[in-house]
C-alpha cells in the first residue's frame, strides 16, 4: 500500500488515533488540522510489553544459526514431531489422527453451525487456516483464494537436520499422508462440507478446497 493510500483523513479511516491528549483539538489554532491523518491502531495498543518480549525471542530464535537455522515455529515443529514419531513407532496413528478430530470438536460443531446458517463453506477454510494460529504459527506460508487455501509444508528444515543424528525418521510425505491429510479430511466431514486435500506433492505445496 502506498503512503498515498495510507494518508486518508481521519473521518474516513475508523481505525484513526485522535490527536494526542492535552492539546489544542483538530481545527484550533496550534492544533492539527481538521482531518489529520494520525495513524491507525496496531492492536497490540496497551500490550506494548508483552509485544517486546514477543519481538525479543522472535529475534532471539532467528539468532540461532547453530547447528541450523531456527525458524520462528521451531519447537512447535518439534513437539508435533515428537508426538507423531511416537504414534507412528506404536502403530497408533489413525487413533492419534481420531484423537485430534475428537478434541477440536466443541470447534468444529461451532463452523458447522455457520456454515449450516450461511450456506457458505468458505467458513470452513476461514476457521481451519485463517483464524487458528494452530494453523498461522505452524506453516509459515499460506496463499489464500475463493475456496481455496495453498500452504508450504514446514518440516522440511527441521526433518533435515535431525535426520542427520537420528532422532526421528518421518517424512514430509509421510506426515502429509498420514496426519495433516485426514486431519483435515475429518474436520470437513464434521464441519459438513465436501473438502479436496491434495495428496503430497514434490515442492512440498499442498492445496485444500471446497465448492
Amino acid at each position: 500500500m502506498s503512503v498515498q493510500a495510507l494518508r486518508k483523513e481521519t473521518a474516513t479511516l475508523p481505525g484513526a488515533r485522535p490527536a494526542a491528549a492535552g492539546g489544542p483539538p483538530p481545527g484550533v489554532a496550534g492544533g492539527p488540522p481538521p482531518q489529520a491523518w494520525t495513524g491507525v491502531e496496531t492492536g497490540v495498543e496497551g500490550r506494548e510489553e508483552e509485544f517486546g518480549k514477543s519481538m525479543a525471542v522472535v529475534l532471539k530464535t532467528l539468532k540461532n544459526t547453530k547447528p541450523y537455522a531456527h525458524e520462528i515455529n521451531d519447537a512447535l515443529i518439534k513437539a508435533r514431531l515428537q508426538a507423531m514419531q511416537f504414534a507412528k513407532d506404536h502403530g497408533l496413528m489413525e487413533e492419534y489422527v481420531a484423537h485430534d478430530i475428537r478434541t477440536m470438536k466443541p470447534l468444529t460443531n461451532i463452523m458447522k453451525g455457520l456454515v449450516e446458517k450461511s450456506g457458505q463453506a468458505e467458513i470452513a477454510l476461514i476457521g481451519i487456516f485463517d483464524r487458528t494460529a494452530c494453523h498461522y504459527q505452524l506453516c509459515l506460508e499460506t496463499e489464500s483464494g475463493p475456496g481455496m487455501r495453498r500452504w508450504r509444508s514446514p518440516f522440511a528444515r527441521v526433518l533435515a537436520a535431525t535426520h542427520r543424528i537420528g532422532q526421528f525418521d518421518l517424512t514430509e510425505e509421510w506426515i502429509h499422508e498420514n496426519w495433516t491429510r485426514p486431519r483435515l479430511l475429518g474436520y470437513a466431514e464434521a464441519i459438513g462440507v465436501e473438502m479436496r486435500v491434495s495428496h503430497w506433492q514434490p515442492d512440498g505445496w499442498l492445496t485444500a478446497e471446497v465448492d
